[in-house]
């Protein structure tokens, strides 16, 4: 799979721009604030129908206009997919492929499988246990529709749940009856989701710790632990133990909503205890795994997108990414750097046809 072109129109800081792609390896360079990082958040716009930097899509407009529309054509499976994404202030989101409208925006997720490496993902790091579920839950939606429909169908059912409890509370009220509907709804949608994530990690733990080991060149002792009051409990009794804490808190408290991904290294939380280098070669493992994992599993070659990755890296460790997408196992690949100079003699070693694009 690999995209061939993109246009966008009032994009971020694009008014209206057009860009034909190589099938390997595609730079853009210049200045930062110029625009590098927006043209590969469009790319990975068109893949997951939102942004990955900006979750307020209306603040991905561009400023004193009404609307954007990012369209791209795509080779997949030898045969061509025109994906048009658009959005107008205060309208629904639209995307279509081939000219026809998805129902759900969710239909979409898979089509395109695609990882992006960026400085912001250190977030999965120092932020909370919300970030790296977001992260699990979006490799695992890229190669499972269904995991996808029983996610959003759980968080449908706690916002439901959650409603309740606020309403119990502001009218002195209980119905333990009306509870129990939406306590079994989230134990048989939770199940399932436990179940897939766990059976995840367990596959994807063993691709990571290979792809650590090319990356930093050492043989530390990393490791991702899947943490869940599941593993000691199913979700009913959780629910029906924790029911006064649930009404004094007035939102639901256990389920797999709390559900956490633990970074380690040597047994220990990488956060604390990993170097500056360690926590990079430990983000970019994570996400090469990523890229790995979804291969197997979609019979297609997921596009890379490298944002600024080269300015954060030491020379060994730019090196070791150069051996690994020299790899003919990679498909389409789009860097962003600032220096012009560096990004060209790092591609050249990767011996691929490739274009610059000077911004």
């Amino acid at each position: 799979m690999f995209l061939q072109n993109i246009s966008l129109l009032n994009y971020k800081n694009f008014s209206d721009v057009n860009f034909e792609f190589d099938a390997k390896i595609n730079c853009f360079v210049g200045n930062n604030g110029i625009g590098k990082t927006n043209l590969l958040d469009a790319i990975y716009h068109l893949a997951f129908g939102k942004s990955y930097f900006n979750p307020i899509a209306s603040q991905n407009i561009k400023h004193g206009t009404d609307f954007f529309v990012i369209e791209g054509i795509f080779m997949l499976n030898e045969r061509e997919e025109k994906i048009v994404c658009s959005l107008k202030r205060n309208v629904k989101k639209v995307i279509r492929r081939n000219g026809k409208t998805y129902d759900r925006l969710s239909d979409h997720i898979g089509l395109l499988p695609l990882v992006i490496i960026s400085p912001a993902d250190r977030d999965l790091i120092i932020e909370g246990s919300d970030t790296r579920r977001k992260f699990m839950d979006g490799v695992i939606s890229q190669s499972d529709t269904e995991y996808l429909q029983t996610l959003m169908s759980y968080q449908k059912v706690l916002a439901q749940r959650n409603a309740l409890l606020k309403y119990f509370a502001a009218n002195h009220t209980f119905d333990q009856e009306t509870l129990d509907i939406y306590n079994e709804q989230l134990h048989s949608y939770g199940q399932v989701i436990y179940e897939k994530r766990a059976s995840f990690i367990e596959k994807f733990v063993p691709i990571f710790r290979e792809q650590y080991s090319l990356i930093s060149g050492d043989s530390e002792d990393v490791n991702l632990v899947y943490n869940s009051r599941l593993h000691d409990a199913d979700l009913s009794s959780l629910l029906t133990s924790n029911i006064d804490r649930d009404r004094a808190l007035q939102y639901t408290s256990v389920g797999i909503h709390k559900d956490d991904l633990d970074f380690e290294i040597g047994g220990y939380p990488i956060k604390k205890f990993g170097s500056q280098g360690q926590q990079k070669s430990f983000l970019i493992a994570l996400k090469f795994a990523q890229f790995h994992f979804l291969k197997v599993l979609v019979k297609t070659t997921p596009i890379l997108l490298l944002d600024d990755i080269f300015d954060k890296l030491d020379e060994n460790r730019v090196a070791h990414i150069v051996t690994l997408v020299e790899d003919k196992n990679f498909g389409q690949i789009f860097i962003s750097d600032t220096h012009a100079e560096r990004t060209e003699k790092i591609i050249k070693e990767i011996h691929q046809s490739y274009k610059i694009f000077p911004l």
